[in-house]
């Protein structure tokens, strides 16, 4: 399909090197001749938010935007270049440092730092994920980036979040480095290094920033054509915006992907643990949303599609489902839905040996918790964190919901066995 010559001229190609996507909505809202209003029926918003997204230069609505855009004509390549966070200058990624205080401020040292001291929790490392977010580092060509994306994913799988932070900032630059090839591949990968920010940032509670990497998560598995890598990254934003409350454009956002990758034929083990995958998630959606017979619903055809899969998931797998984590999540609906009990008996013969990563193991012990806390029983609530922790610490530390019950048993229970063992191992770690 011919592009329209506006996108060719000057003032377009700027307006796309420096991030403008609004002006970019706006020069093709006029050169179609439309009204505000007119552009605010087409994309289903009002024309004083159309008037909004075309004056701001920061993007509070990603979709709204790509519907925009396409609606004016923007050409896909010319957005992408408009969304994409500005590079680091050379200036500034080679300068020489002249004092500590400028040592502390160069985004290379900086990094540096951070690696070097991410024992130091997750929390001191927020900082330089959020260099890397608003400015592109530099590109530190610190290896293949297959095996380091296999390895950043390592590190959530053993709840290793304050390393996993410590190495995303070299990891996002070499991945936006890589993309200037313009090969899907490398789009996807970056993609997919993105879905990867906002899993761990969820775990973290940081809530805003998941926003922003599952956004760019989708962006970027949009340009590559990659259903997996856009099954990946609409299951982050999901959840993100189950965490804000947003129940409703969650499960939209579900139920369209999910029906995306059904359509896809299903024809690989690969694209059925995605799916499978994305039903949990739609169930685990709708109970948070307290619509109790979709959930179960969900969950039974979940049950279903997971029987074709192996019991254990071959390493590497984007989508790591199992029968036995489709059996974990149940456990995850019905205590989500209100019922503790149902919990509990559907998670009472899962055991830790049935799931392959530390983090699946703690999160046995973490949602199982939930459950016996939901139930009023402190001994098991202790007893099940305590076995999530010995599995992976960062489960039970880092994960504001799950230290708000250690910190209850502490206060309510604190004469109760385990507790205080519990309560002093995430104490001292913190």
């Amino acid at each position: 399909m011919p592009v329209d010559p506006l996108w060719s001229t000057t003032t377009a190609l700027q307006l796309a090197a420096q991030r403008y996507p609004g002006a970019l909505i706006r020069i093709g809202r006029q050169h179609h001749c439309w009204t505000l209003a007119v552009l605010a029926e087409r994309i289903g918003c009002s024309p004083s938010t159309v008037s909004r997204l075309e004056r701001r230069t920061r993007i509070a609505d990603l979709a709204l935007v790509h519907r925009a855009a396409r609606e004016v004509g923007v050409p896909r390549h010319i957005l992408m270049t408009s969304l994409a966070p500005p590079p680091a200058t050379a200036t500034t990624a080679t300068r020489v440092t002249a004092g500590q205080r400028d040592a502390e401020e160069d985004p290379m040292r900086r990094r540096t730092l951070l690696a070097a001291t991410a024992a130091a929790g997750p929390a001191a490392l927020l900082m330089g994920l959020d260099d890397a977010l608003a400015a592109i580092p530099a590109p530190l060509n610190a290896g293949p980036l297959d095996s380091r994306l296999a390895s950043a994913r390592a590190l959530y799988d053993q709840g290793a979040h304050a390393r996993l932070l410590a190495a995303l900032p070299g990891l996002i630059a070499d991945a936006h480095h890589a993309v200037a090839s313009r090969r899907n591949l490398d789009q996807a990968r970056l993609s997919a290094v993105y879905s990867l920010a906002s899993a761990v940032l969820i775990k973290l509670g940081s809530y805003n920033r998941a926003r922003l990497t599952a956004d760019r998560a989708r962006t970027w598995a949009e340009i590559s054509g990659s259903p997996l890598a856009a099954a990946a990254a609409a299951r982050e934003l999901a959840i993100v915006l189950r965490h804000q409350d947003q129940h409703r454009a969650a499960q939209r956002l579900m139920s369209s992907a999910t029906d995306g990758l059904e359509a896809s034929g299903l024809r690989t083990e690969a694209t059925a643990a995605a799916y499978t995958q994305m039903l949990c998630t739609v169930a685990y959606t709708a109970a948070r949303a307290g619509q109790r017979s979709e959930a179960l619903a969900m969950t039974e055809e979940a049950r279903r599609a997971a029987r074709r899969l192996p019991k254990a998931a071959p390493p590497g797998r984007l989508f790591a489902i199992s029968p036995a984590a489709v059996d974990l999540y149940t456990v995850g609906v019905h205590w989500a839905l209100g019922d503790a009990g149902a919990a509990l008996n559907a998670g009472k013969n899962l055991r830790p040996e049935q799931f392959a990563t530390a983090e699946r193991k703690a999160r046995l012990g973490t949602d199982m918790a939930r459950a016996w806390w939901a139930w009023q029983r402190p001994e098991q609530t202790a007893r099940t964190l305590l076995d999530a922790y010995r599995a992976s610490p960062g489960e039970v530390r880092d994960r504001p919901a799950i230290r708000r019950i250690v910190t209850e048993l502490a206060e309510r229970h604190p004469r109760t066995s385990g507790v205080r063992e519990l309560h002093a191992a995430v104490t001292r770690a913190i």
